[in-house]
């Protein structure tokens, strides 16, 4: 009983603050959503990845061991994925990006700092900022066949992670109103990214809702499989472990869409599997928490 409402205590913020950018969408309210997710990616996410990293007390042994866990992770599921996508004929530009990346910034961020405070906030951004690079190059170049590496060094999350590992490593400190300025800037990115993704969802149209549910839940198999395996065969601690179980296993992200939808891909389809997926995790993501906590 105690799991269950530390679970629940966990993931009602999540889903209710989500709830609440759906709410506002249906009821008709204006809500800009690549304005704020610019601002978001941009300022405040980068904000937050930094000073998370800054003040953690985390060892860089540690964070290190997450970080090859992270990469050796993404980098089996991407090859996985392939393979059951080319045995079942489904369609590569569509279909793999979505699988692999999870949302693990408007989700996993803020289910690691409910869940574990601010060390599994740490160890969360750097598992983020691993799938951000990867989607940024290789998850563009699947969808659109013109990724590049350059888009990834323009982004400003991760130059806030390389100076915040970098912090981190030198045990270096921002000026205090410099730090204060950068924590008042970084906590606006969970609410809003929460918000941002209740009012994505309200907008989508989505299509292959059988396929896409049947897609979900496999991408939930293989996520939490290959995450708990490699977790442990890289000797993670509790935290960090669980961390990386919940990261990967997230849901299939907005941003998925947006990418398919911009560049040519079948963005229906992405939509089905961000909707059903999105509302699978309302009921598996507080089965791997209670599983990992």
């Amino acid at each position: 009983m105690n799991l269950a409402l530390t679970v629940l205590e966990i993931v009602a913020p999540v889903f209710l603050l989500a709830g609440v950018g759906f709410v506002w969408v249906r009821l008709g309210f204006e809500y800009r959503v690549e304005f704020v997710t610019r601002l978001a990616m941009t300022l405040s996410v980068p904000c937050l990845i930094f000073t998370a990293l800054m003040r953690t007390e985390i060892e860089p042994e540690a964070l290190a061991a997450l970080s090859y866990a992270a990469i050796a992770a993404y980098a089996v599921l991407t090859v996985v994925t392939a393979l059951v996508l080319w045995i079942g004929k489904l369609d590569m530009r569509t279909y793999l990006a979505p699988l692999i990346f999870g949302n693990t910034g408007n989700l996993g961020l803020p289910l690691a700092l409910f869940a574990f405070g601010e060390q599994g906030l740490s160890y969360a951004v750097v598992v983020f900022a691993i799938m951000a690079l990867w989607s940024f190059t290789f998850g563009i170049w699947v969808v659109s066949g013109g990724g590049s590496i350059v888009r990834a060094l323009k982004e400003p999350l991760l130059w806030a992670t390389i100076l915040g590992g970098i912090f981190l490593w030198q045990g270096w400190h921002t000026p205090r109103w410099l730090t204060n300025t950068l924590e008042l800037t970084g906590q606006m990115a969970i609410p809003l990214m929460l918000i941002t993704l209740g009012v994505a969802v309200a907008r989508l149209h989505p299509g292959h809702m059988a396929r896409a549910t049947v897609l979900s839940v496999l991408k939930v198999v293989l996520c939490v499989g290959v995450a708990w395996v490699l977790g442990r065969a890289f000797g993670l601690d509790d935290v960090a472990f669980a961390v990386l179980v919940v990261q990967i296993a997230t849901p299939v992200a907005v941003t998925s869409f947006l990418l398919a939808e911009k560049y040519g891909a079948d963005s229906g389809a992405v939509a089905g599997l961000v909707v059903a997926s999105t509302l699978a995790s309302v009921i598996y993501l507080p089965l791997i928490l209670a599983a990992v906590l």
